[in-house]
């Protein structure tokens, strides 16, 4: 049987004296395009820091491609693996990066340094001290994607690409989850990860407080739901409407968001004068903002 492509059991990580982490549980099968989502501040890096060994847990476990990343070097040269933040030699041009790259992991991934470049319109020939942040990303990509790796890790991939080679780059994950390849991708642009990922998972204050399908919070993310009548209605009559919430009346008009079945909500709007009434998904970025307008379940935090 194969092992996950990433494993992390009660994962741990404190700065002192604030917790980053809280006892994270997950798990990543192989093949997977896999969504991380938070904002900034959510634990995201630092969770993926853990995975590269990187920083040290406090507590818990994490395994990787079936292997702990402590103390094994060797796991790198499986792993394709984008920072938030890309720094190397300012003096560098990405050729001479690039070429140091491959060489440690014994040429691979020099074969595919051209194409890739030539897909993201790169110039290898420039020096990285003065190249802009979209073509600093550029390098970071071809540096993650070049030796066809067995997984991916990905923070923030498409920070300063243009809308043209965002879509390059989501061509790029789409061809390596066809090659068996795992994709890691953490973001918090929501449209970008739905067009790609199977399953998200969304943190917040360092705690994992969903794991779903994609397909699945598209459909609880529900529809904004409108109704004008003929003269004023009981904003109290419509509170009890099975999943119809975030109500909201004005005049003649009542509005509000409904997830799931609309049977009994026409039924209840049916006993007064409907004049008007529109239905329109919501976007997948506001069910996302409802995991952060909620309470926390522990204090707040300033995970990193």
């Amino acid at each position: 049987m194969k092992t996950a492509a990433i494993t992390a059991r009660g994962l741990v990580k404190d700065y002192g004296s604030v917790r980053a982490l809280r006892g994270v549980d997950l798990q990543v099968e192989r093949g997977e395009v896999f969504g991380f989502l938070g904002p900034n501040g959510a634990g995201k890096s630092t969770f993926i820091r853990l995975l590269l060994h990187l920083l040290k847990p406090t507590d818990g476990s994490v395994e990787v491609l079936g292997e702990s990343p402590l103390g094994n070097p060797a796991l790198r040269s499986c792993l394709g693996y984008l920072p938030g933040e890309l720094n190397m030699g300012a003096r560098l041009t990405g050729r001479e990066h690039l070429t140091y790259l491959a060489a440690l992991r014994r040429g691979a991934g020099l074969d595919r340094m051209e194409e890739l470049a030539e897909r993201f319109g790169l110039d290898l020939d420039r020096s990285f001290r003065g190249l802009s942040k979209g073509n600093k990303q550029k390098i970071g990509l071809v540096q993650a994607f070049m030796h066809n790796p067995d997984l991916l890790i990905l923070d923030e991939p498409t920070s300063g690409l243009d809308p043209l080679l965002q879509q390059e780059f989501l061509a790029l994950v789409r061809e390596s989850g066809e090659r068996g390849a795992t994709v890691f991708m953490s973001s918090h642009v929501l449209s970008e990860v739905e067009a790609v990922v199977g399953r998200v998972a969304i943190i917040r204050d360092g705690e994992i407080v969903d794991v779903d399908e994609v397909s699945t919070l598209r459909r609880e993310a529900g529809q904004h739901v409108s109704f004008k009548f003929e003269g004023p209605v009981d904003l109290d009559a419509f509170s009890g409407v099975a999943n119809f919430s975030q109500i909201k009346a004005e005049g003649n008009g009542l509005q509000g968001v409904l997830r799931g079945s609309p049977h009994e909500l026409l039924a209840l709007a049916a006993r007064f004068h409907v004049v008007g009434w529109s239905a329109k998904d919501r976007d997948l970025e506001e069910l996302f903002m409802d995991f952060y307008r909620s309470p926390a379940s522990k204090g707040d935090s300033d995970a990193r």
